[in-house]
């Protein structure tokens, strides 16, 4: 059976940005500035971002606090750079609660650490 993956042109492109953003000859950045120049090559290739967008997180009607995944891409896949010796259960159950409260269903961990880009995509259902 042939299942195409949720969101696959769109997380390629996601990939191809980070991929020049990590060759751009400035290494050691941190996961900030890896952040900010994702952004801008999204949106350079026509992309809509949103950074840091707030979302209130509530527990039994009280109001607990805020996630904010750094970048949703066309309002359908979150991007979460990193700088980190390896991905870890802390990254992937971070994304995991973003797409809980966003409802969206793809995510991407990019790692910026290493020349090489080691990517992950998290994949949360909804019934």
């Amino acid at each position: 059976m042939d299942k195409k993956l949720i969101h696959e042109e769109l997380s390629k492109d996601i990939i191809g940005a980070a991929m020049d953003v990590l060759n751009e000859p400035t290494p050691g950045r941190d996961e900030t500035l890896y952040e900010n120049a994702l952004g801008i090559e999204l949106e350079r290739r026509g992309h809509k971002v949103s950074q840091q967008k707030h979302f209130s997180v509530h527990y039994k009607g009280h109001f607990m606090g805020r996630l904010v995944p750094d970048l949703i891409v066309d309002g359908l896949v979150i991007a979460d750079p990193k700088v980190a010796a390896a991905f870890n259960d802390n990254h992937t159950a971070q994304l995991v609660g973003y797409l809980a409260k966003t409802k969206l269903k793809p995510a991407l961990l990019l790692n910026f650490k290493y020349a090489k880009l080691p990517w992950k995509r998290v994949v949360r259902e909804y019934k």
